[in-house]
């Protein structure tokens, strides 16, 4: 009896995890550049004397989904996406090095190129600063290029270039604040070979009808617990009965 109570318990409680992760990814179904995180049940053995029968069932995050999201046309010069593989490099609030693929990007007053989050985007030779300008425009290989403000449009001039990289996805973890970097703690390389497309942005990768079916079937699992702790406890009541009576 008691087994199966416990593993019906740490069951409830994970399955209770799960939804968690699934209910995160719902809420950011109209993030830009969004990740969707992966979950899986595994068997973890209770250790220790008097544990041996003991199974704890538990729920964890298993990485992010490398999908691309849906690209849409925006017109807005500040607005890229990259083509295919690769991350745009962002200065995270504990002045890290970090990777996301929202390319939703805005200029302060004083002119900082940031993500709609207020990160500063990196350049290759730190955060960008874009000098007050008539027009725009950012490059296929991520170069920003402007038309200074009271110059005519032939004066357009190179004032930095975004840093892409492309690490490959199994050096990357994904942090409480939703952004990528790598394990090992070190600045990814610039990749020359990523490319973006000014003016479209990427949109999250989560299948929200998927993400509600997985949220139906997590609940449905947590019920089955519930209801298999019930049954035990049932169990339990009628063979003290029984001893009772003999």
């Amino acid at each position: 009896m008691d087994r199966a109570l416990y593993v019906s318990m740490t069951g409830a409680k994970q399955v209770m995890q799960a939804q968690a992760i699934i209910a995160q990814n719902l809420a950011n179904v109209s993030t830009a550049g969004f990740r969707e995180d992966m979950h899986a049940f595994s068997s973890v053995p209770i250790t220790g004397a008097g544990f041996a029968t003991r199974v704890n069932s538990v729920a964890s995050t298993v990485g992010f989904s490398t999908l691309d999201g849906v690209k849409t046309q925006t017109g807005s010069p500040l607005d890229v996406s990259i083509r295919s593989a690769g991350w745009f490099a962002v200065q995270a609030r504990d002045g890290s090095e970090a990777y996301t693929r929202a390319g939703d990007f805005h200029l302060t007053p004083e002119g900082l190129l940031t993500t709609a989050d207020g990160l500063p985007v990196l350049g290759d030779g730190g955060p960008i600063t874009v000098p007050p300008a008539d027009q725009i425009s950012i490059g296929s290989d991520g170069t920003i290029s402007i038309v200074p403000q009271g110059t005519q449009p032939k004066g357009v001039g190179a004032v930095a270039r975004l840093k892409l990289v492309n690490p490959p996805s199994s050096q990357l973890v994904k942090g409480e604040d939703g952004l990528m970097r790598q394990k090992n703690g070190f600045p990814a390389p610039s990749d020359a070979g990523v490319l973006v497309d000014s003016g479209s942005l990427e949109a999250s990768n989560v299948n929200p009808a998927r993400a509600l079916v997985d949220m139906i079937q997590a609940s449905r699992m947590f019920d089955m617990q519930i209801k298999l702790m019930s049954s035990v406890d049932q169990n339990a009541q009628s063979s003290q009965k029984l001893i009772a009576s003999v």
